[in-house]
């Protein structure tokens, strides 16, 4: 896997849709660049000039909104990946929730 350096993160990002919402088959030239993803490695934070670390604020396992010309896409045998600077993410969301079903 790759390691992100200084305030780089690696995402992996969502699949674009498909099939519209009307039911039609998207050829690939339709089809909207994902701006979201998950992050799968986080750097150690940005060095400053007096050799102090700020730690990220995003974490490995959040779902990330980022700019869509933010990073450089990349794919690492058959993944394809997005690495960005952390000031790239425009937003952290929310996990969708399991729903627990009872008997």
């Amino acid at each position: 896997m790759l390691k992100p350096l200084a305030d780089k993160i690696l995402v992996k990002p969502s699949k674009a849709e498909e099939v519209s919402k009307g039911g039609i088959v998207l050829p690939d030239t339709a089809k909207k660049k994902p701006v979201e993803g998950e992050v799968v490695a986080v750097g150690p934070g940005k060095l400053l000039e007096k050799g102090q670390r700020v730690p990220p604020d995003i974490k490995v396992g959040d779902i990330v909104i980022y700019t869509e010309y933010g990073g450089t896409e990349i794919t690492v045998g058959t993944e394809d990946y997005v690495i960005l600077d952390e000031l790239s993410v425009l937003a952290v969301r929310d996990k969708p929730k399991k729903s627990k079903t009872s008997r």
